[in-house]
């Protein structure tokens, strides 16, 4: 599993002009699942969104999680996340996860975040044309890739 951190001053999806989700500040996650992952990749994932150290202590040094300033998450689906560049310009798609492994470990992501914050963690629909706006506080983003846990 690949993922994309944000630390946001707000982020929202929308769907068909519709407001789906919001968040204030915290951490705005594009989440992609590629073949082979699995439930293990999700929890280390969900662990390592928590706990990673991208807010400003009282100092000004990034040393405080999400969980430690109260921040909020939105996780949105990204099977684009998986695009292999390597041949032409056209990006392939092949490595990503089909809906039987992506949904369930999208969900057991945003679950396992949602426990180890002790709140809700906002969404978007997996599989839906979403517009995803956000303000990226720093800026910061943050790629993870579970197959680079060693």
């Amino acid at each position: 599993m690949k993922i994309v951190i944000q630390r946001v001053s707000q982020a929202s999806v929308s769907i068909d002009g519709n407001l789906f989700s919001s968040i204030g500040c915290g951490l705005m996650v594009l989440v992609g699942v590629v073949e082979g992952d699995t439930a293990d990749d999700a929890d280390w994932l969900a662990m390592k969104t928590v706990n990673m150290r991208i807010f400003d202590d009282e100092n000004g040094v990034m040393n405080r999680s999400v969980a430690d300033v109260g921040g909020e998450v939105l996780a949105v689906s990204q099977f684009t996340l998986a695009a292999s560049t390597k041949k032409g310009n056209r990006p392939s798609y092949i490595h990503a996860a089909g809906h039987e492994l992506a949904v369930p470990l999208y969900e057991r992501y945003c679950a396992k975040v949602g426990e180890l914050l002790g709140r809700t963690v906002a969404k978007g629909q997996f599989g839906a044309d979403m517009q995803v706006a956000l303000v990226n506080d720093g800026p910061v983003t943050i790629i993870v890739d579970s197959q680079n846990k060693v």
